[in-house]
């Protein structure tokens, strides 16, 4: 894809892992050691588009930019290209703000801002990841890049990504699991999720309060299909006398015949930012309808897998990641005794290398996922809970690639494998640390 196209250290990570273990009260048990190679380092933005790195190379940058530094054989024009557009990128980065700045945490955050930029086709759509395996359009990918480009100054690229939301949505609001990156539609036949329709609610949400009054009234209005078509959409999978939506694949990407928490908690966050945006937009009855759906879909979901202490399934068994989606910033208030649940979890899910995987009954691996473990490095600061969130932010930053990148998934050795980087991890990165700073 280019930009014409729309545009080791496993001992230090155990150290790491056993001083959190003592704050949360974790137990790790011993790990099965799977490999995956590291299919890519890192991109690299050049006047001629956007390619990928050779895993293990240590790509030399410009200026906090992935515009790659002239070497010994690059021409005298090449090297005027590079830095002129290194200049064009700076530029960018400077317009908004690199949450961490002044921190340890700056290098990671303007290289997770710079990258997100480069995986930013012009029409709004964002790649997961350049590899063709990674490289689809996600919804919720694409929902968090969107609040981490509102939440880091960059409004115009945030509504850019929403609206390419709104484009491929279909009309009666659900959204299929991925969409190919030429616009055509999906790839294959995966079931569409649910979830989809939650979170770009809760990313217009999130966009729209990084604005004034007046501009996010105009965005909203702008991006009133979406809003409309989404709402519809998650109260209408309510309008059943449990208030919970039907089974759905979910963040897993594994087909489902239970409801699981990763569908039900994003349309709760998402039904929450619709009624704020639909009184911003002075429709105090719509607001009150969507307040009143939410209500009982909290209601439910308290009474249905409150009860159960969260798991991932509303019949019982381990927790996953989506215990955060039940915390700030995701939904207004916290869940009954959803704060407990969401620090129970990380003992289920904690890996060797010192990461998470998606959830307590995934596959014994030893396989760490950066996209949940930079969630709970955002859950964390948004609970205040700064020594969590620095660390799990710590973790990620010491697993990086040669080139900055962060990788998809750690090995049991540390060692980072699969795609780097991947949109998901990077936006997580920057809405956490941003999130340190409110």
């Amino acid at each position: 894809m280019t930009r014409s196209h729309g545009h080791t250290r496993a001992g230090a990570a155990l150290a790491a892992l056993s001083l959190l273990a003592t704050v949360w009260g974790a137990n790790v048990a011993p790990p099965d050691d799977a490999h995956i190679d590291l299919y890519m380092d890192g991109l690299v933005v050049t006047p001629s588009g956007v390619s990928t790195l050779a895993p293990g190379a240590a790509q030399p940058y410009l200026g906090g930019t992935r515009v790659p530094a002239p070497s010994g054989t690059t021409s005298p024009d090449e090297s005027e290209a590079l830095t002129d557009l290194a200049a064009q990128e700076s530029s960018w980065i400077a317009s908004g703000t690199v949450p961490g700045a002044g921190t340890r945490f700056e290098p990671m955050a303007t290289s997770a801002l710079a990258d997100l930029h480069a995986m930013l086709a012009d029409d709004g759509t964002m790649v997961a990841a350049l590899h063709p395996r990674w490289a689809y359009s996600w919804p919720r990918d694409n929902s968090f890049a969107a609040a981490a480009f509102a939440r880091t100054g960059h409004p115009d690229e945030a509504v850019r990504v929403l609206a390419y939301l709104e484009r491929v949505q279909a009309p009666d609001g659900s959204f299929e699991a991925r969409y190919t990156l030429d616009g055509a539609g999906p790839p294959d036949d995966r079931a569409p999720q649910t979830d989809g329709t939650g979170w770009a609610l809760w990313s217009l949400g999130q966009v729209l309060d990084t604005l004034d009054d007046v501009a996010a009234r105009a965005t909203a209005e702008r991006l009133r299909p979406l809003l409309d078509r989404s709402t519809d959409r998650a109260l209408a999978l309510l309008a059943n006398p449990s208030s919970l939506p039907p089974a759905s694949p979910d963040y897993w990407e594994v087909d489902e015949k239970k409801l699981t928490l990763g569908t039900a908690a994003p349309l709760l966050a998402g039904l929450e930012a619709a009624s704020d945006v639909y009184a911003l937009l002075g429709e105090p009855d719509r607001a009150t309808l969507v307040d009143d759906g939410a209500a009982r879909l909290r209601a439910a979901i308290e009474r249905e897998f409150g009860s159960r202490g969260y798991p991932r399934h509303v019949t019982g068994g381990p927790r996953d990641a989506a215990t955060a989606f039940l915390l700030p910033p995701f939904v207004d208030e916290p869940l009954a005794g959803a704060v407990d649940a969401w620090r129970a979890s990380v003992a289920q899910m904690q890996r060797p290398a010192g990461g998470l995987a998606p959830g307590g009954s995934w596959k014994k691996d030893g396989i760490s996922w950066t996209p949940q473990t930079s969630l709970y490095a955002l859950a964390a600061a948004a609970q205040g809970d700064r020594t969590a969130a620095e660390h799990w932010l710590g973790w990620i930053d010491e697993h990086r690639t040669a080139s900055g990148a962060i990788p998809e998934k750690v090995l049991a050795d540390g060692s980072p494998a699969a795609v780097a980087p991947l949109a998901w991890s990077a936006s997580n990165v920057l809405l956490a640390l941003a999130t340190l700073e409110d």
